[in-house]
Parts: structure tokens; C-alpha cells; sequence
């Protein structure tokens, strides 16, 4: 018997081989959200940039960063059937949305017909507590994404975002609200200031990716019951877009470190597809 390989815990970037590959692609765990002063491209992502010729995110942020796709994405945003914010939640929770919206300038006639799981979105693009502003915020695909067009390489996406706005409709409005209000609670109550936000990125910078995964599941923020949707198929439908990209040529694919550990991470199914995903430093 083939002795069990160990997984190691903390890595953002692997290598990946074998399996009939001609030449290496790539595996590079992002976050969505980090200070700007925070973000350096690690070296062995910019030797890898340097030998491979296309880079792949979950969404291709060529669509992401097209005005006609982010127009679209708001018309899919609210919620069928005439339902509201206030249909769903209890004044002391409604009120407690409500606040965290006009922060952000959202006026009510808009964001009481969103969807919660999509105003969860745009709350977390807020920073909580002692973090940075947004102002001093960006993220790891956007600053890869502006890489790969000084450089002139292409890029690609695992997924369309009218997939990912699905995603919020297989899951009841019922169960995003309450998922929107524990998040907001959960936040509010952090034991010294520190943040959901906070405690991601200090997960970020040990690199320590199962207990990334293990952080977005646990069920102190609402996502246990929706694991399969919102990561563990996720993660399955990537692997054979990934396996085309990568016969057709070498491709870093950036995705959020949270998908790439357990054992329905994007690093065990892609060995269990048969190539060798070694941490690359």
C-alpha cells in the first residue's frame, strides 16, 4: 500500500506536474481583501509568472473589471418574487443592516431588494474595527490581474460571474439573511476589535491554508450547511477547466487560499486526479 502523503499546512503557492503535463502550471492561494502595504508578489510567483503564459483567477478579471458585466451583476443582485429585507429579518436586525448600509451610502431603495448573501459581499469590502480603511485595501487577484497586463499575458477564469451570482439563489433568502446578521454580530462582538477580516489575514500571512478552509465552513459564520455549495463543488467543477488550461499551456491559477486546503481542496483533488502538486518556494 502507497503510504499516505502528508499535507502540509502552509503554503500560498504550489507547483503543478506529471499527469501527461509538458510543462509546469501553477497554484497560487489569494484573499479577496489586504491592506495595500501587506501585498508583495512573493518571488516564486514572479519566477512562475516568467515561465508560464496565461493566468487564471476564479472569474476572469478582464470580465470583472468590464462596466457591462458589473452592470449586469446589479440587475441579478435582488431578489425575485417582490421579497425584502424587511420580509426576512426583525426590526432590531433590519435596523442593524440598515446601519451598516448607510455607512457604506448604499440609500434603502436599493439594498432591501438585494440579495442578503450579495450585500454580505459588499459588507465585507468594508473594513471592521483596527484595519485599514478600504481606501488602504485592495486585493491579491486585482494587483496580479494589473501584472499580467504590463506583461501582456492573458487571462482566464474558472468561472463566469453569472455562475457565482447563481450560487446565492441555490441557497434560501431565509438562510442568507441569517447568515448576513450573524456575520455583521459576529463582527460587532470580536473580542478586542479583532475582525472576521482580521483574523483572515493573520491566517493569510502564516500561509497555514486548512485552517483558512476551516475558518470559512465553521459554523460560527452561518457557511456550514452551504460548504458543498459555496466551496466543495466549487472546487470539484474547477479541476477539469483546470486540467484543459493547463494541456493548452503553462497557467497560474489564482484562486482564494480558503479553496486549496482539506481534503476537498483544489490541492488533494488535483492529486487525486494524478499530478503532482509540490509547495513551490
Amino acid at each position: 500500500m502507497r503510504p499516505k502523503k502528508s499535507f502540509p499546512r502552509r503554503s500560498l503557492f504550489w507547483k503543478i506536474s506529471g499527469n501527461g503535463l509538458k510543462k509546469a502550471s501553477y497554484l497560487y492561494g489569494t484573499i479577496h481583501l489586504i491592506p495595500k502595504d501587506d501585498f508583495t508578489v512573493p518571488a516564486a510567483v514572479t519566477e512562475a509568472l516568467g515561465k508560464s503564459q496565461r493566468v487564471a483567477f476564479e472569474i476572469d478579471m478582464k470580465e470583472m473589471t468590464n462596466i457591462r458585466t458589473q452592470m449586469g451583476l446589479i440587475t441579478k443582485s435582488f431578489m425575485a418574487g417582490g421579497k425584502t429585507l424587511k420580509d426576512l429579518l426583525s426590526p432590531e436586525d433590519y435596523t442593524l443592516v440598515k446601519s451598516k448600509m448607510e455607512e457604506k451610502g448604499l440609500p434603502a431603495g436599493m439594498f432591501e431588494r438585494m440579495k442578503p448573501m450579495f450585500l454580505s459581499t459588499l459588507i465585507s469590502n468594508e473594513d471592521e474595527g483596527t484595519s485599514p480603511s478600504t481606501s488602504n485595501m485592495t486585493s491579491v487577484e486585482m494587483e496580479l490581474y494589473r501584472l499580467t497586463r504590463r506583461q501582456k499575458m492573458e487571462s482566464a477564469g474558472l468561472e463566469t460571474a453569472a455562475y457565482q451570482m447563481s450560487i446565492f439563489d441555490s441557497i434560501p433568502y431565509e438562510a442568507q439573511a441569517k447568515m448576513l446578521v450573524d456575520g455583521l454580530r459576529s463582527t460587532d462582538q470580536a473580542d478586542e476589535g479583532e475582525s472576521e477580516l482580521d483574523m483572515m489575514l493573520k491566517l493569510y500571512r502564516d500561509q497555514d491554508i486548512t485552517a483558512m478552509q476551516s475558518m470559512i465552513s465553521d459554523v460560527q459564520y452561518g457557511m456550514s450547511n452551504y460548504e458543498e455549495i459555496l466551496l466543495n463543488k466549487r472546487n470539484r467543477n474547477w479541476i477539469p477547466v483546470m486540467s484543459r488550461l493547463m494541456r493548452e499551456k503553462p497557467t497560474i491559477f489564482a484562486v482564494g487560499a480558503g479553496h486549496l486546503g482539506g481534503a476537498s481542496g483544489v490541492v488533494a483533488l488535483l492529486r487525486r486526479e494524478g499530478y503532482r502538486v509540490e509547495v513551490e518556494q
